[in-house]
């Protein structure tokens, strides 16, 4: 069994985070597991993506373009930059909401992605970032997974990622990303 996932972001985003949390529970459940993050700006606002491998005989970190299984977008332009690495039958979860302002003057046509990750992406869950976001902007990183461990598509249970939070994560952000997770998987019941 082999899993590719891709996470895309910009810098602040918790990119990174999401990244070592999937890991950490993918490892919890027994699987191998290689991670890297590719960090386009050192500054907040940069494109952030992380690659994570889970299986056997993976020796490379990085997910050769057309090979991902799952990309998990924090935001549509960030989503649709990374869209080459995934495989034909591969599935897209993306918030549907602006965040990236890199490379634009302002904000940019955020109907525009989404109509090419409508066009492009065979298997698209768009997520209502509004709705992810009403309490706290910063956990957005955690509803998404949520979001994709609600859908099944992880090769494991969402339990794992609970028990992994409170091991990763300092004990006062613990419970709003407890709450994030969970509302994450409301919104893709």
């Amino acid at each position: 069994m082999k899993f590719n996932l891709m996470i895309a972001g910009v810098g602040g985003q918790g990119t990174v985070l999401a990244s070592k949390l999937i890991a950490a529970a993918a490892m919890k459940n027994g699987f191998d597991v290689r991670t890297t993050e590719t960090i386009g700006m050192a500054q907040r606002g940069g494109s952030v993506f992380g690659h994570v491998r889970i299986g056997e005989n993976i020796f490379s970190p990085l997910i050769p373009p057309g090979e991902a299984d799952l990309i998990i977008g924090f935001e549509p332009a960030e989503t649709v930059r990374q869209l080459s690495y995934l495989r034909g039958e591969g599935t897209v979860i993306t918030c549907n909401k602006a965040v990236s302002t890199s490379g634009t003057n302002g904000m940019y046509a955020v109907s525009e992605m989404l109509n090419y990750l409508k066009a492009k992406a065979p298997k698209l869950i768009l997520i209502d970032g509004d709705r992810l976001t009403g309490q706290n902007a910063k956990t957005l990183n955690v509803s998404l997974l949520g979001a994709a461990a609600q859908s099944g598509l992880f090769p494991f249970e969402a339990q794992k990622i609970l028990e992994v939070l409170p091991e990763v994560l300092p004990a006062r952000f613990l419970q709003m990303n407890l709450d994030a997770f969970e509302t994450g998987r409301r919104l893709c019941q």
